[in-house]
């Protein structure tokens, strides 16, 4: 499942662009819930990648890192560097953690790549970062729903961006066709550590929502 390439458009570019509408740019969820969402996909763009894991036989589960060397942007370094520093950290902190600036870093990643057009701020108004190209914001959501329509197993990859959808409870918003037994058999796709990678981050979008009201 190892993808060794982290260039963009990378899962976190795709998540990105399914949790925001692909015309304005505004998002469809909130920030908290988003941010939670992106540190998930943050945590899945490494272990796709084979530079982190979670250890199953540790409670609470930790992220270990399994490469001390990433090539890929800088944030995705930064992250890699903090795990492999400090190991003893469950998944639920990290989540934590990562999710108060993941969607800062996200967009400027994105903005460096040319996939989002930088914010606008008017005296009155204030537009948010836009994707660059609709058709390239648009393409995952895309296929997440042309495989639900088929009933076809999505790709590796978009197992992971459906999982951290449904995580968030953003899937039934933006899926054409929601199918929660499609999504369910999708999920039990993945290898045990991503399928607790967002069975955690489903806790904690669930714990954000609790402390909201």
């Amino acid at each position: 499942m190892a993808e060794s390439d982290l260039s963009s458009p990378s899962l976190v570019d795709d998540l990105y662009f399914v949790l925001h509408d692909n015309a304005t740019g505004h998002p469809h969820l909130h920030s908290r819930l988003a941010g939670l969402a992106l540190a998930g996909g943050v945590l899945a763009e490494l272990m796709l990648a084979e530079r982190v894991t979670l250890d199953l036989t540790s409670n609470p589960e930790r992220v270990l890192a399994t490469a001390g060397e990433d090539s890929g942007d800088a944030f995705t370094r930064k992250v890699l560097g903090l795990v492999a520093a400090e190991p003893y950290h469950p998944v639920s902190t990290w989540l934590l953690f990562l999710a108060r600036t993941a969607d800062a870093e996200v967009t400027a990643r994105m903005i460096a790549a040319k996939l989002l057009k930088p914010p606008v701020r008017h005296l009155l108004k204030h537009q948010p970062p836009a994707p660059a190209d609709m058709s390239t914001a648009a393409w995952p959501l895309a296929r997440l729903n042309l495989a639900v329509q088929r009933r076809t197993p999505p790709a590796p990859r978009d197992r992971v961006l459906l999982g951290l959808l449904d995580a968030a409870g953003c899937a039934q918003r933006v899926l054409s066709e929601h199918d929660p037994r499609f999504v369910a058999a999708a999920i039990a796709m993945l290898p045990a550590p991503m399928q607790r990678l967002v069975a955690q981050t489903k806790v904690a979008v669930g714990q954000a929502v609790l402390s909201r009201r």
